[in-house]
């Protein structure tokens, strides 16, 4: 199968910056879209940045400027470089990404477990 492990998260204070990685393993044939959600408490998944395998992206019009994603495709990473944060950005931040395993299914959309992104005031 395949898993998604983020890293990166944690306590910082607004204006202050987190880098955020998510590693993909397991049987990967190849890897289409990547992408970076968050979920903060009350409110619905939201996309932060989205990153196709030849490196377009789009973000979310809260995080331009601000926020940067990137991707390593011969190690199966992306990241997203958040600078300049604000207590709004506080949620739990969930990497997507469209695995293909098997040629003929194609892509599949898998997550990660989460990791917690806290902004004090």
């Amino acid at each position: 199968q395949v898993q998604l492990v983020e890293s990166g998260g944690g306590l910082v204070q607004a204006g202050g910056s987190l880098r955020l990685s998510c590693a993909a393993s397991g049987r990967i044939f190849s890897i289409a879209a990547m992408g970076w959600y968050r979920q903060a408490p009350g409110k619905q998944r939201e996309l932060v940045a989205r990153i196709t395998s030849i490196g377009s992206t789009n973000y979310a019009d809260s995080v331009k400027g601000r926020f940067t994603i990137s991707r390593d495709n011969a190690k199966n990473t992306a990241y997203l470089q958040m600078n300049s944060l604000k207590p709004e950005d506080t949620a739990v931040y969930y990497c997507n990404a469209d695995v293909t395993v098997v040629v003929t299914v194609g892509p599949v959309p898998y997550w990660g477990q989460g990791t917690q992104v806290t902004v004090s005031s």
